[in-house]
C-alpha cells in the first residue's frame, strides 16, 4: 500500500508540475497573458495608423510578439515608412519596433 501511495503522489506531483511548466513563457512562445496583452497592442497600432492620413492601414500589417511590433508591407514613401514606424513606437505597451515596410 505504502508504494502505490508514493508511486500516485509521485505522479500527481509530475502532472501538476508538467502542467505548471506549460502555461509559462519561453523565448519563442507567448503565454496566454502575453499573447493578449499583444493582440491589444495591434489592434492599437492598426487604429493609430488608420487615424494617420498619411498612411493607408490596408498597405501595412501589424504583427506583435512579447512587445515588439513588426510592421511589413508596402508604402509610397520613405516618410510614410518613417511614420509608420513612429506611430506604432507611440502606442503603449510597445517595447520596440522592426520596420520592414517597403518603398514602391
Amino acid at each position: 500500500m505504502n508504494n502505490v501511495t508514493f508511486i500516485s503522489r509521485f505522479f500527481i506531483g509530475f502532472m501538476l508540475l508538467a502542467f505548471l511548466s506549460g502555461c509559462g513563457a519561453t523565448r519563442h512562445q507567448e503565454s496566454t497573458g502575453e499573447y493578449v496583452d499583444d493582440s491589444v497592442i495591434t489592434a492599437k497600432v492598426k487604429a493609430e495608423i488608420l487615424d494617420d492620413p498619411m498612411l493607408k492601414v490596408l498597405q501595412v500589417n501589424v504583427e506583435t510578439f512579447k512587445g515588439v511590433v513588426q510592421l511589413s508591407g508596402f508604402v509610397n514613401s520613405g516618410e510614410a515608412s518613417a511614420r509608420a514606424a513612429k506611430v506604432a513606437k507611440g502606442v503603449k505597451g510597445v517595447t520596440g519596433v522592426k520596420n520592414n515596410l517597403i518603398v514602391k
